[in-house]
């Protein structure tokens, strides 16, 4: 009889396979690296705020989906580079990404012991944003009333603590290698564009949100931990 139970317990924790999902939000700052203002890696010039979902699949990776949205300003005169003051170019753009990808925690993570659970980690994975378009003509910035859209690979590292029993907080820097040279209105394509193109070509540029998350954790308890 008691095997029965034991096999029957085994049966049920592989059938409902819980897991622990989190949900919640994302606030900081966003910034560009490119060919217009400055070429800081972390120098937030706008707000940024989303939300995002992770699934707990095990204790060292979860994967996650997350919605923000961004705004950044590209100032030449606060640039370091003497040249680019020179030139004074000033514009504003806005962002919204949705990614989706895994997250890697560098040491074991389980929520469903009681006490403090702490992991620095690291994100990756796939990411489509929409920017607008503009491009500049005689220092004056062009707004052609439309947005672009493209892809972007997201590195991010961030660390995260669960501060009760349903809460985690982080903190995270996260740049995106994008597939454009235009969030900076430095390289907008199309032939009647050609004359209005500057900087460097043939390297795309960069955003970066960094902030913190506030998530909150539900779900079943994992079955790995059904007999512990």
């Amino acid at each position: 009889m008691r095997l029965f139970f034991a096999v029957l317990l085994l049966f049920i924790c592989n059938e409902i396979k819980g897991q622990t999902y989190e949900i919640g939000l994302f606030a900081g700052g966003a910034n560009n690296i490119g060919d217009v203002g400055r070429s800081n890696f972390i120098f937030p010039s706008g707000p940024a705020f989303g939300g995002l979902f992770k699934w707990n699949k095990s204790k060292r990776y979860a994967w996650r989906a997350s919605i923000i949205y961004g705004e950044f300003t590209a100032d030449d005169s606060k640039s370091d580079i003497p040249s680019r003051q020179q030139r004074n170019f000033i514009m504003d753009n806005n962002i919204l990404e949705a990614s989706a990808g895994l997250e890697f925690n560098f040491v074991e993570y389980n929520l469903h012991r009681l006490g403090p659970a702490f992991t620095p980690y690291l994100y990756t994975g796939v990411t489509y944003f929409r920017y607008g378009y503009h491009y500049f003509d005689a220092a004056q910035l062009q707004d052609v009333g439309q947005k672009d859209g493209s892809f972007s690979v997201p590195m991010t590292v961030g660390a995260k603590l669960r501060i009760s029993q349903f809460f985690v907080v982080g903190a995270e820097i996260g740049a995106r290698y994008t597939f454009t040279d235009n969030l900076d209105a430095s390289n907008p394509e199309g032939s009647n564009y050609e004359e209005f193109r500057f900087g460097n070509i043939f390297s795309d540029d960069w955003y970066v949100f960094s902030g913190v998350t506030l998530t909150y954790t539900f779900g079943r308890k994992p079955c790995q931990d059904c007999f512990q």
